[in-house]
């Protein structure tokens, strides 16, 4: 990570487990934006980090001195987090990756911008992480797995080697995906699913094994 101040967009839950990395690594952060009221929570703190106000805040620094950090999960609406990290790329800024330090990284892993990769989170040899992913806590990703930009892994959930995500995929809390299975684009994979067989994009699949299924929505995927 440069030393370029950070601004983190975002001040719930996930935003303050990257605080609580960025501040054990010493990092220069001028505060949090928060966009989920009209009026969002000036004058509080998070982890004594002050909430600047809206996501209007970070037009006020240029994106030659600032460094942004994405702090939505997939709570809601699961595209969000995508949108800010695109909305944001179009105004020239950039976004850092945070990884915990009890985090295993392959040497030979490819990461994209922005990556995110939680607490006892495991990365083996030949993996892609594209842009904007977020690995949360205890994931694990075997090797020569290949990850979608803006794909989400929920606590817990584990991919089997050579599995591709297409972009925007969320994979639920303590989801299984066996070797070689392909999800496309956009689908949601269900808390505690097993992954036996290519998901096709757009859908929500749950259960093992894992099947389509219309009454599991992004809110329910057991999302962080």
């Amino acid at each position: 990570m440069d030393k370029k101040a950070l601004i983190i967009i975002g001040a719930g839950g996930h935003a303050k487990v990257l605080l609580d990395i960025l501040l054990a690594q010493k990092a220069d952060i001028l505060g949090l934006t928060d966009a989920d009221t009209a009026s969002p929570g000036v004058g509080r703190h998070v982890l004594g980090v002050p909430v600047l106000g809206g996501d209007s805040q970070v037009p006020e620094h240029s994106p030659e001195d600032i460094r942004l950090v994405n702090a939505l999960g997939s709570v809601g609406r699961i595209g969000k987090r995508r949108e800010i990290f695109q909305h944001f790329k179009a105004l020239g800024y950039s976004f850092a990756s945070v990884f915990h330090p009890a985090a295993i990284i392959s040497r030979l892993t490819e990461l994209g911008e922005g990556v995110q990769l939680m607490a006892g989170v495991v990365v083996q040899a030949g993996v892609v992480l594209g842009d904007n992913v977020l690995v949360n806590t205890r994931a694990s990703v075997d090797h020569d797995c290949r990850i979608g930009a803006h794909a989400h892994l929920a606590p817990g959930a584990i991919l089997s080697g050579g599995v591709t995500l297409g972009e925007g995929v969320h994979v639920g809390t303590g989801a299984v995906i066996i070797q070689g299975i392909t999800v496309g684009e956009g689908s949601v994979i269900g808390a505690g699913a097993v992954v036996i067989r290519d998901v096709p994009s757009g859908v929500t699949v749950a259960g093992n094994p894992a099947r389509v299924s219309n009454a599991v929505q992004g809110c329910r995927t057991g999302n962080s």
